[in-house]
């Protein structure tokens, strides 16, 4: 059944460091999603691994290192994010993984055009700017790594009384 979720989005360092935060989180709030919780931190290796405990496995310990080690060069932005459907939601506005594959209006798309021939051939990580959890599963565990309860806010916006 459709309703409402929850899921964490980070802002990650390539975001922070270009200065695109605040339109990056207002295309969330545009869409009608609700912050109920955010932070800014510098995550440690300890962190990575438990945020991407998975990847080495899923797409190799290389693709793992460079991206935990890209993910720690500097802070990250991260909230969560509350609304219809949020997981599904929060990934069409990010666009495909390969910001070159991702359609213009995507954040991914109009901010970055970073292909993945490009970032293996030169053993980089996929600089796309934003994590989004992929699945409902996912984002409770994110959110709650991320988290703690007493950090997430329950509280009625405005723009609610026409969306949900």
């Amino acid at each position: 059944m459709a309703g409402i979720e929850r899921t964490l989005v980070v802002l990650k360092p390539d975001a922070v460091a270009r200065g695109l935060v605040g339109r990056l989180m207002q295309r969330f709030e545009d869409a009608g999603l609700k912050i109920v919780g955010a932070k800014m931190k510098v995550i440690d290796a300890d962190f990575a691994q438990k945020h991407y405990f998975d990847l080495a496995e899923r797409a190799g310990q290389s693709v793992y290192d460079a991206i935990a080690g890209f993910m720690q060069s500097g802070p990250v932005i991260a909230f969560v994010l509350e609304g219809v459907e949020a997981v599904a939601n929060v990934r069409r506005l990010v666009g495909n993984t390969f910001p070159n594959e991702a359609p213009a209006g995507t954040i991914r798309g109009d901010f970055v055009h970073t292909s993945k021939a490009f970032t293996q051939e030169n053993h980089k990580p996929v600089l796309n700017l934003v994590h989004a959890s992929g699945n409902v599963d996912e984002a409770k565990y994110e959110v709650d790594l991320w988290f703690s309860p007493d950090e997430l806010f329950d509280y009625q916006t405005a723009a609610e009384r026409f969306t949900f």
